[in-house]
C-alpha cells in the first residue's frame, strides 16, 4: 500500500505537469489546425532559457516567467515565419507534420549546440516534504500540483466566460463561418499560439524541475505522453486534455512502481494505440 500511494503522488505530479502541456497542445491544434510535433522542442528550449537565468543567480521562479514569455513570442514566430506560409501555400496536414518534426530537429539540436550534450539541473531547493500516509510531497511538487489547477481553472475562464475564448471555440469550430460572422481569425489564432506557447514554456520549466535533471532531447518521450493525453481525451478538447492528463498520469507513475520504470512510458504508448483504434475521437469528442 505504501509503494502505491507514493506512485500515486508521483502520478499526481506527472499529470499536472501533463495537463498543462496537454491542455495548450490540444488548444493549438484546435484552433490552428497544425499538429505542432515541435512542442517538445519549445518545452525543452523554455526549460534551458530559465536553466541560463538560474545559472546567472537568479530564482528559478524568475526563470520560470522568462521562459513562458520567451517560448509565448518563440512560438508566434513558428508559427507566423514557419507553418502559416505553408498553409497559405495549400500545405496538407501531413506536410506540416513534417515540417514540425524538421522544426523539432532544428530546435533540439540548436540547443543542444548551445548549451552542451550533458545533463543540467536547476540550483533550487525542494522545500519540506508533506507526508499523508504513504503519500508523500515536496513543497516544489505542490506548487507545480497548484500552477497545474491554476491553469485549468484559467482556460475554462477563458474558454466559457471571456470573448476570446467564444472566439478560439468558433474558430476551431469552423474556421470560414467565423471570418464570416466578423470575428478576426486571424488575430485569434495568434492569440491561441501565445497562450499556448506560455503554457508550453511553464509545461516544460515545471517538467525539469519534476524531472530533476535533463538535456535537449528529455522531452521526446514525453511527447508521446502529451499526444495519448491529447487524443484520450479527444483532440482539440481542452477538457479532455485535463481529463487525458489524469489518466495518463497516474497510469504511467502507478505502472512504474510494479513493472520496470524504464518502461512506463510504454504505457501511454499502449493507450495512444488503444484509444485511436477503439475511439480515434476521443472520450470527450464528437463521434463523426
Amino acid at each position: 500500500m505504501t509503494i502505491f500511494l507514493a506512485s500515486v503522488g508521483f502520478g499526481l505530479v506527472t499529470a499536472s505537469v501533463l495537463a498543462v502541456a496537454a491542455v495548450g497542445f490540444t488548444l493549438q491544434f484546435g484552433v490552428t489546425d497544425v499538429l505542432n510535433l515541435a512542442y517538445g522542442a519549445v518545452m525543452i528550449a523554455g526549460a534551458y532559457i530559465a536553466y541560463v537565468i538560474n545559472q546567472a543567480g537568479l530564482n528559478i521562479w524568475v526563470g520560470l516567467v522568462v521562459a513562458v514569455v520567451a517560448c509565448s513570442a518563440g512560438s508566434v514566430l513558428l508559427n507566423s515565419g514557419i507553418y502559416t506560409p505553408f498553409q497559405r501555400r495549400g500545405a496538407t496536414p501531413i506536410t506540416l507534420v513534417i515540417v514540425s518534426l524538421g522544426m523539432t530537429l532544428i530546435i533540439e539540436f540548436g540547443t543542444q549546440a548551445i548549451a552542451g550534450g550533458t545533463s543540467v539541473s536547476y540550483t533550487m531547493a525542494q522545500g519540506p516534504s508533506v507526508r499523508a500516509g504513504g503519500l508523500v510531497l515536496t513543497a516544489v511538487q505542490l506548487v507545480v500540483i497548484g500552477l497545474s489547477v491554476l491553469v485549468m481553472i484559467g482556460t475554462h475562464v477563458l474558454l466559457r466566460y471571456t470573448r476570446l475564448g467564444k472566439a478560439m471555440r468558433a474558430t476551431a469550430a469552423n474556421k470560414t463561418l467565423a471570418r464570416n460572422c466578423g470575428i478576426r481569425t486571424s488575430r485569434v489564432i495568434n492569440l491561441t499560439w501565445a497562450i499556448t506557447g506560455a503554457l508550453c514554456g511553464l509545461a516544460g520549466v515545471i517538467f525539469a524541475m519534476d524531472a530533476g535533471s535533463f538535456d535537449a532531447t528529455s522531452t521526446d518521450l514525453f511527447l508521446i505522453l502529451i499526444l495519448a493525453a491529447t487524443f484520450l481525451g479527444g483532440p482539440g478538447q481542452a477538457y479532455g486534455a485535463m481529463l487525458g492528463a489524469v489518466v495518463i498520469g497516474l497510469a504511467t507513475e502507478i505502472s512504474a512502481a510494479y513493472i520496470t520504470p524504464s518502461y512506463k512510458y510504454v504505457v501511454g504508448f499502449v493507450a495512444l494505440l488503444l484509444i485511436l483504434g477503439v475511439r480515434p475521437t476521443g472520450l470527450l469528442g464528437a463521434r463523426a
